[in-house]
């Protein structure tokens, strides 16, 4: 698909990465807590690489208070705008780390150690470096490339929707963990709560109650159990499996710890629920109601209320797409052999922007994630950035600018 001058171009770029500053910025994210609404530190410290590297248009964009995301750009005249994005948010940090402290951005043995290195702080830097790299190579290009940093991906996606609002973009690379492999989508995400309705009482007068717990547990074993397989494209069930998963994932009943206690009259069950691309809500909630149809049967005095909580879609790219071939070319000219192409269990931001933008993800790091002792290679990061650099170049170059 590439000229062989694209490529030679791309080559260029990929010699001016400064993998010195690349293993230097790593560390210091991963010195820079995040967690779910604690972004605030190190978009500000990213804005300040950014504008410090003469990027343009460097901004706090905000999205929430305290929680901006962190933007900036590399303009080469006219031509299509590629972005490079990804979440600066974490989970909390997991129990048990022993090799160094969870934000020490240690480097031992030849790898990087940090909380959320790999879900997605280091992809962050790699897309910076690379972005650096293809300014100071000085070869030809025609367009922008755009870097957003987003807050909020593991609340709802506010960074995301509002980055995207405001700013139009051609191609967009999503750097989420992928072990350096081409992911063309993920499976979507959605939220039912079941209350299930039972009837209260004094626990010294449990003849008169019907538990709720007790009649939302009858729920549960159905949830569990339950094997939705959607009818699919053969090519997206190779991609995502068969089965629709569906699990009872919090279970709200009863009163609190430390209080009074009585027999509870109402139960709530989140049902996490995470479809392939193209299976419809509607479709699932059918399924949640055989599910209760069956919890109804093994007891006549079960009743609930379902509501549709939350939607996030799946997301995926067709094989056969410019970014999906991009992306093949970049990894392969890096790489030296065929990538395939795969797909993730987790939600990515793509679910809110995806369908905006046509987006392939790439990005260092996979599973295990958010685990005592998480870490990178530096190889690793080195192949990304290499891929990132190699991805904005060919893009950017195809327009007969090179």
């Amino acid at each position: 698909m590439t000229t062989e001058v694209n490529a030679g171009a791309a080559a260029r770029a990929v010699n001016a990465i400064k993998y010195d500053r690349l293993t230097a910025l790593v560390q210091e994210v991963c010195r820079i807590p995040s967690v779910l609404g604690d972004e605030g530190p190190l978009a500000k410290f990213l804005v300040g690489v950014m504008r410090d590297a003469g990027f343009e248009k460097t901004a706090l964009q905000e999205v929430l208070p305290e929680r901006p995301n962190a933007i900036g750009e590399l303009n080469f005249g006219a031509g299509p705008r590629v972005v490079m994005t990804g979440h600066m948010d974490t989970k909390p940090v997991s129990h048990g780390w022993s090799k160094t402290d969870p934000f020490s951005g240690e480097l031992i043995d030849n790898a990087i150690y940090g909380h959320g290195i790999m879900d997605m702080k280091a992809a962050l830097v790699c897309q910076i470096v690379a972005m650096e790299a293809l300014r100071d190579s000085g070869v030809p290009l025609a367009g922008s490339v755009a870097m957003a940093a987003v807050s909020d991906h593991m609340g709802d996606q506010r960074g995301s929707i509002v980055y995207f609002e405001e700013h139009p973009a051609d191609l967009a690379v999503l750097g989420e963990l992928s072990g350096n492999e081409i992911f063309l989508g993920h499976r979507g995400r959605y939220y039912f709560d079941i209350t299930v309705r039972g009837t209260s009482a004094h626990t010294c007068h449990k003849p008169l109650a019907v538990n709720a717990n007790m009649l939302a547990a009858h729920a549960v074993l159905e949830l569990d159990q339950s094997r939705l397989t959607p009818q699919l494209e053969s090519w997206v069930a190779d991609l995502f499996g068969e089965e629709t998963y569906m699990a009872p994932g919090r279970i709200y009943g009863g009163l609190p710890p430390g209080g009074p206690s009585m027999i509870p009259d109402e139960c709530v069950i989140r049902v996490d629920c995470r479809p392939q691309p193209g299976v419809s809500v509607e479709e699932v909630r059918a399924e949640i109601d055989r599910c209760l149809q069956a919890a109804t049967a093994r007891d006549p005095r079960f009743r609930a209320d379902v509501t549709l909580a939350d939607v996030k879609s799946g997301y995926l790219a067709n094989p056969g797409d410019r970014v999906v071939e991009l992306m093949r070319d970049s990894v392969r000219a890096v790489r030296g052999s065929e990538p395939p192409l795969l797909a993730a269990g987790w939600l990515g931001d793509t679910a809110s922007f995806g369908s905006k933008v046509p987006t392939i993800i790439f990005g260092p790091g996979g599973e295990p994630v958010y685990c005592a002792d998480e870490h990178l290679s530096i190889d690793d990061l080195v192949e990304a950035t290499k891929v990132y650099t190699t991805f904005a170049a060919l893009a950017l170059g195809d327009q007969g600018n090179t």
